[in-house]
């Protein structure tokens, strides 16, 4: 391809993009929803959430099933004023016991209400929120009115596998993390610092 029309069809992509930034003028907190059964939901999450404190904003953190384990986020953004909220009884598959689960879920929430009705938080991130709502650990509608009734401004990012299609139709953006191929099935054991 000559410089020439290489030249001319880049430019043609960058009238469409610019066009396009120049019609989004809308200014408001947006809600993510990172899900599917691939691998990366909640590094998505933590990424997005690692670039908002960066840029001086305030963030909190729900995280839903984590439990005890050590946690490389939570090590390196508390330090920042990034607030967690961690539910203390980990996997469910674990406990196996649905009223200390469900228990532990709604304690966990309070602080998500809370924080989701914080002007000062720019971003809160609901990891794994996903099960708590399939499980029925945590209502539905409860969920969909505290996104709603959130300050304007607040964005919000929501993971986890098989995401419930009310929340799905709220959000603004959704992306869908499908496995391809994980070291897990080839039997590689979980790694700190890369898995969690």
């Amino acid at each position: 391809m000559n410089e020439d029309r290489y030249q001319q069809r880049q430019q043609k992509i960058k009238d469409k993009v610019d066009a396009r930034v120049a019609a989004a003028q809308e200014e408001r907190g947006i809600t993510l929803v990172f899900t599917g059964n691939g691998k990366g939901k909640t590094t998505a999450a933590f990424g997005t959430a690692a670039r908002a404190v960066g840029h001086g904003k305030k963030v909190g953190v729900i995280q839903f099933i984590k439990g005890t384990w050590p946690n490389g986020e939570r090590n390196l953004l508390e330090p920042h004023g990034v607030e967690f909220q961690v539910m203390a009884t980990g996997f469910t598959w674990d406990t196996q016991n649905r009223e200390s689960d469900t228990a532990a879920c709604l304690e966990v929430w309070r602080h998500a209400e809370r924080m989701l009705a914080d002007s000062a938080l720019d971003m809160v991130i609901l990891d794994e929120l996903t099960y708590m709502v399939a499980y029925d650990y945590l209502p539905l509608e409860t969920v969909m009115q505290a996104l709603r009734n959130r300050p304007a401004h607040q964005t919000v990012i929501i993971t986890g596998r098989g995401c419930h299609r009310d929340i799905l139709d709220y959000a603004d953006t959704v992306s869908e993390l499908r496995p391809v191929k994980h070291a897990f099935d080839a039997g590689v054991k979980a790694q700190i610092g890369i898995d969690y």
